[in-house]
């Protein structure tokens, strides 16, 4: 599994955290920006990740701003992404489980460090479980598709 990475200069230390975890744990990643804590637009790397998601460049995507909201709202404009912003466990397991979600957003002013790798551990582990719940998505994709 390979999985894009990227941020706004708000959620760059969050960032590179998440890095050091993927490295640790053997996923392969790209990093898609930004590369320091220099004022950037979030919307610019929120697209480079949601479309190396949809093209399958990558598998998934994580991205990170200071609320995690703005990421989220940008790659959800891309057909074809479920982003999902996520602040506790049960919310990431239910966005993986249920919705099928393609890209994590988190907020670095909002979770901490600890909390944020053991919400991308739980997202990250958990699966698509279809059934009911692909219905339900396939709903969603049919709402993109109007």
């Amino acid at each position: 599994m390979r999985i894009a990475i990227g941020s706004d200069h708000g959620g760059y230390n969050l960032k590179e955290e998440i890095k050091l975890f993927l490295r640790e744990n053997g996923y392969d990643f790209k990093d898609y920006g930004t590369f320091d804590t220099k004022s950037c637009d979030y919307p610019d790397n929120a697209f480079k990740v949601a479309q190396a998601v949809v093209t399958e460049e990558c598998d998934k995507g994580i991205i990170v701003c200071g609320t995690g909201i703005g990421v989220s709202i940008a790659a959800n404009k891309v057909s074809g992404i479920r982003a999902a912003l996520c602040s506790d466990t049960f919310s990431a397991r239910a966005a993986r489980e249920h919705n099928d979600a393609n890209i994590l957003t988190l907020g670095e002013r909002v979770v901490g460090k600890g909390l944020a790798l053991e919400i991308v551990r739980v997202w990250l582990t958990s699966s698509f479980l279809g059934g009911r719940h692909k219905k339900r998505v396939d709903k969603i994709t049919l709402l993109e598709q109007r």
